[in-house]
């Protein structure tokens, strides 16, 4: 499995062009495209604040989008939840990157994100 950030997953929902030969190769090549549901709450923040634009109600978005072909959702466990507390060397304070990044972690999964802060964090896979 492979987890797809925010904005990798809004991405590859609308179709975007503007993944890497590595993340095309990656969400061609993973079995399953994990989604956290963080970034359910994370699409309907930036809806809600008019920073991104959906040709549907957002409840709809998501929803679509967690049907396409290999995409799963990803619940946020109390292991998850207490491991974004303690997440190793130095990692900021967003919470949605905290919990995805401890996604990652626990599932032992790479992660497809632009984030440089989280690319130049180190302590998962990134691809990009």
């Amino acid at each position: 499995m492979t987890v797809l950030d925010t904005h990798a997953w809004i991405w590859l929902t609308n179709g975007s062009s503007v993944f890497t030969n590595a993340g095309r190769r990656e969400i061609r090549k993973s079995d399953t495209l994990g989604v956290s549901v963080i970034s359910c709450w994370e699409v309907a923040m930036l809806v809600s604040k008019q920073r991104l634009g959906l040709s549907m109600d957002v409840e709809d978005w998501i929803q679509t989008a967690l049907e396409r072909p290999k995409v799963r959702l990803l619940p946020i466990d109390p292991a998850i939840a207490v491991l974004s507390t303690r997440l190793p060397g130095d990692f900021h304070g967003d919470p949605a990157d905290r919990l995805i990044a401890a996604t990652c972690l626990h599932h032992q999964s790479a992660l497809i994100t632009k984030d440089k802060r989280l690319r130049d964090w180190g302590q998962i896979r990134i691809i990009w």
